[in-house]
């Protein structure tokens, strides 16, 4: 069993901005952020930010954004925490499913109940979004889950 004991995962903070994008930039993901990082959840070692996950929600749907965590943590279970605590604030804010864009995390987001979909399947808000038509690539597996 993974001992998550000392993360603890709180909402992100303006003062959580440099560590989130540089965690970002180190796992060559996006670092295009929002103006305010509440809807990102951090995971947090000592103070230190050890990973990091964001939400855009296009209600009813949301998009998860940017699951990372420091190559020194990975491993532990970090990434589970993250992904839980987003799916359980996604059926808090009422959202009915939610969508993911990945590159090499497929495999991963999978054994979460994540399904690929067809990109052109995708709805019209998630198309709409910054990191459906600029960030990510063309290339990259779109999946979805239902939030029940």
């Amino acid at each position: 069993m993974k001992d998550t004991t000392d993360v603890r995962l709180r909402a992100g903070r303006e003062s959580d901005r440099a560590a989130v994008i540089a965690l970002l930039n180190a796992a060559a993901l996006p670092t295009s952020l929002p103006g305010n990082l509440d809807c990102f959840l951090v995971a947090d070692i000592g103070g230190r930010v050890v990973g990091a996950i964001g939400l855009e929600t296009l209600a009813p749907l949301g998009l998860l954004r940017s699951l990372v965590v420091v190559p020194g943590q990975r491993g532990r279970g970090i990434a589970g925490l993250l992904c839980r605590a987003l799916l359980e604030q996604s059926r808090q804010l009422g959202l009915t499913r939610l969508y993911l864009l990945t590159t090499d995390a497929a495999g991963y987001f999978s054994r979460l109940g994540f399904a690929e979909v067809p990109r052109e399947d995708a709805p019209a808000p998630i198309r709409g979004t910054e990191e459906f038509r600029e960030l990510c690539p063309d290339t990259a597996t779109l999946m979805t889950t239902a939030l029940r």
